[in-house]
Parts: C-alpha cells; structure tokens; sequence
C-alpha cells in the first residue's frame, strides 16, 4: 500500500504577514487562547493572531480584574498554547508590573514570554509614557505590540471599565500615542474601547495595522477574548462582542444530564463496562466460593494468597 501523503503544514503567520494584510486591505483575525484545546482550536479555525491574554485572570481564574495575574501565571498558559498552534502568530500579554518596574525587568519579562512561553512577540499596554521600555524590548529583538484606548491594567486610574478617547482633547491624544508607538517600532496596537471614528482617524493614519476591540469596523483587524465569543463566561456580556454560541447554557445541560445518569444510574451501561474473559470470570468465582478474603492477606495475586493456594 502507497503511504498517505501528509498534510502540508500551514504557512507559519509573522509580523510581516499582518503588516502585508493592510497593505491589501485584507482584515486581520485575533482572538485570545488560554490552553491547549483552546489554541488548538482557534489555529485551525484560520486565526491570523493568536493573544495569551492577561484577560485569563477574570475568564480563566476569576479574578474582577486582570491586575492579579503574574508571569508565573502567564507563562503556564503561553506554553500550553505555544503547544497547540501552529499557524497564527502568538502573542503573550504582559501582565501588571512585568514592565512597568524598569526597563531591565520589562527586557527580561518579554524576554521569558519568547525563551520559556514560545511566544513570537508581546503586548504591552499605554502610550508615550511606554515609549522607553517599549524600545528597549524591541532592541533586544523582540517584537512589540501596543495597545491603546481603555488599558484594563489602568482600570483603577481610569476610574473602571469605560470608553476611551470620548473627547476631541483625548482623542487626539490617543491619535498622537498611536503615531509614537508607530515610530517607536511596534508592529501593530490595540484599540480597545473607542469611538469608531477616532479608530479609522488612527487607522487611517498609521502604516501598520490596528486591531479593534470595541473600536468600531474601521481597524484593520478585530479581537475577541475566547470565552466572550462562545458565551463560556457568565459574570457579563461586554457590549461589543458578538457572542456566536451560548456554550455555558450547552456545559450546563450536560452536567446536569450526567449527574442526573449517576443519580439515576442510568450511567454507566452496559456499553461502557468491560467483562473478563469466560474462563478467568470462572475462575475468579471458584476462588470467590473456595476462599474467604483475609484483610491484606487474600486478594487475588498477591503474595499470600498464592502462597495459600500452594499449601504454604
């Protein structure tokens, strides 16, 4: 028989890839992943961009912000992801004071995200005030990616989860950190919760891709986090997402139908048992009938027992 030919492997996706994207004016897809199954199944689905995002500490591990989140934390799930993809381009998100300490640390951290995470580049939030640590991540030779607008890392200063940029003043603000960023080196920024308008005015104005969140159609590319997509989380529905299934409802009713088998013991059958052998049940009834079990002394095969049936 011929062997089967193998399936070609996908064409890995780079920074260059996405900068290309806009050039076309081809829309760029980003979604978050947090483990194996999750990447494994964002990769297949043709995913350009693939985000272990700081967003699994209140999707993931329940926190009411991402601010608890550590490297430790990260890195755990950056390597389950790294091991489930393939294609997209993996970016690790650099969690709360990770970079903000010194330049050093921020070096370091990104860093672990591309040595120990088997990233291919990181996120790191805010504008000009970034724009040292941002440079020397990117001199150490890793790619960076911005993100601007409302910062979740922030969200005390901020004064909660709210939109961004609202104003003429801030939006002009945020349009001029996009252009710094741009020239600082990053290969594409995150706009998260911003008027539309001021993201095609930024998107417009920029020659690498913006990817949207809440910003509106007009980015080159949008962003969802996984479980907000599928309708896994439960504590809200942001206003921006679109969620595509409703797969807590579907978990739900299968637990609920699995402890109501068990309960009922309808589970498991006699499709998912496994029987012995004629002859061994057989013989095991007969030593069941011949000889009573003495605690930690009967049980078939151990030491006393054959020596037992020996005589011995």
């Amino acid at each position: 028989m011929s062997a089967q030919p193998a399936s070609p492997t996908p064409k890995k996706v780079t920074v260059r890839t996405l900068w290309r994207k806009k050039q076309r004016g081809e829309p760029i897809t980003m979604l978050t992943a947090y483990d194996y199954p999750s990447a494994v199944a964002v990769d297949r689905a043709g995913v350009d961009v693939i985000l272990v995002g700081d967003s699994l500490g209140m999707v993931v591990l329940g926190y009411e912000t991402t601010l608890p989140v550590t490297m430790d934390d990260m890195l755990h799930h950056a390597k389950a992801v790294a091991r489930g993809a393939r294609r997209a381009l993996l970016v690790g998100d650099m969690p709360f004071l990770s970079y903000q300490v010194s330049d050093q640390e921020a070096v370091r951290n990104a860093g672990r995200f591309l040595q120990e995470g088997g990233m291919d580049a990181v996120k790191l939030e805010g504008g000009r005030e970034r724009l040292d640590t941002i440079r020397a991540v990117l001199r150490a030779g890793i790619p960076v990616m911005g993100h601007l607008g409302l910062t979740p890392q922030s969200v005390h200063q901020l004064g909660g989860f709210r939109a961004q940029a609202t104003t003429a003043q801030a939006a002009a603000r945020l349009l001029e950190d996009a252009l710094r960023l741009q020239d600082a080196g990053v290969f594409a920024i995150v706009l998260e919760a911003v008027p539309d308008e001021v993201a095609q005015a930024v998107t417009e104005r920029l020659d690498i891709p913006t990817i949207g969140i809440g910003a509106g159609p007009h980015c080159d590319g949008q962003v969802l986090v996984y479980h907000d997509l599928l309708g896994l989380y439960d504590r809200f529905v942001p206003r921006f997402v679109k969620q595509y299934a409703q797969l807590h409802t579907v978990i739900h009713d299968a637990l609920r139908a699995y402890v109501d088998d068990v309960t009922a013991r309808r589970f498991p059958g006699p499709e998912h048992g496994r029987a012995m052998k004629p002859a061994e049940a057989a013989a095991f009834r007969a030593w069941l009938q011949s000889s009573a079990p003495v605690e930690g002394a009967g049980e078939p095969g151990s030491a006393a027992a054959e020596e037992r049936r020996d005589g011995r």
